[in-house]
Parts: C-alpha cells; structure tokens; sequence
C-alpha cells in the first residue's frame, strides 16, 4: 500500500510538464538528478537479487519495480533548454543530440517495463534478463550522455 501511493503521488507530479515547474535553471538540475537518484536506488534492490547478492524476494522485486517503472518517466522533462547550469553531470550533448537522447530515455522506459512485468512474474530468471537491459540503457545513456 505504501508502495501505491509513493507511486500515485510521484504519477501525479509526472502529469504536469516538469519545465513549467522550475523558477530557475538550477531547480531542474536538482529534480532530474533527485529523480535519477531514485531511480538508483530501486534498481539497486532488483538488480542486487538479480546479481544474487541478497536473496530473492519476488514481493520486494514486484514492489521496487513499481515504484521504478513510475519513476522512469520523471527526469527526462527536467533537461529543458538553459538547464545545463551549475553542478550538472549532464554533458552538452543532452542538448545538442536531443533525438538521441530522447530515444535513450525511451529505450530506458521500455525496459523499465519489461522489468516491471518480469517482477510481476515473479520468476527470477525473468527477472535477471530484464534487469541486464536495463543496466545496459542505464550504461548506454551515461557514456554519451553523463560527465564521469
């Protein structure tokens, strides 16, 4: 139940166009980074029962992949043109490659999706595959598009 309304709220925060949110440049830098964040540590759960380095909780994985698959669609708002100020890991090329990363993002989401099914399947070895994709879109994005 906690889980649901985690999810219900940050849904409801999804809903409205993330760039009309931000008085300032440096506010955006902060939420996709706090939304990365997130994102982070829910995979984190699910890819640590994948990898076998906790045991698997199918309860835990369905619940991680919930939350993921909603958090997934929040950051990609949060790179409106001007935000690349300040602290950010973004590179330039978030900017000046936008369609390719727009379809990294995507690719990311799909695979979120996969992921979420997978958990609802409770099957681990569903559950591994999926979690390798999406480790991949995460690795893929970072390399064209994140600062080291």
């Amino acid at each position: 139940m906690k889980h649901a309304v985690a999810a219900a709220t940050l849904a409801l925060f999804a809903a409205f166009p993330a760039a009309a949110q931000f008085a300032k440049p440096t506010d955006a830098v902060k939420y996709r980074e706090s939304a990365f964040k997130l994102m982070a540590t829910h995979f984190g759960r699910i890819n640590a029962m994948a990898q076998g380095k906790v045991p698997f909780d199918a309860k835990a994985a369905q619940a991680n992949a919930e939350v993921l698959s909603v958090l997934a669609k929040l950051p990609w708002d949060a790179f409106p043109a001007g935000s690349n100020v300040g602290n950010t890991e973004a590179k330039p090329e978030v900017w000046s490659q936008p369609d390719k990363f727009k379809t990294g993002a995507q690719q990311l989401m799909d695979n979120v999706a996969k992921l979420d099914a997978a958990a609802k399947a409770g099957s681990l070895d569903q559950l591994k595959a999926a979690a390798g994709a999406v480790g991949k879109s995460c690795k893929s994005c970072h390399e064209a598009f994140k600062k080291d």
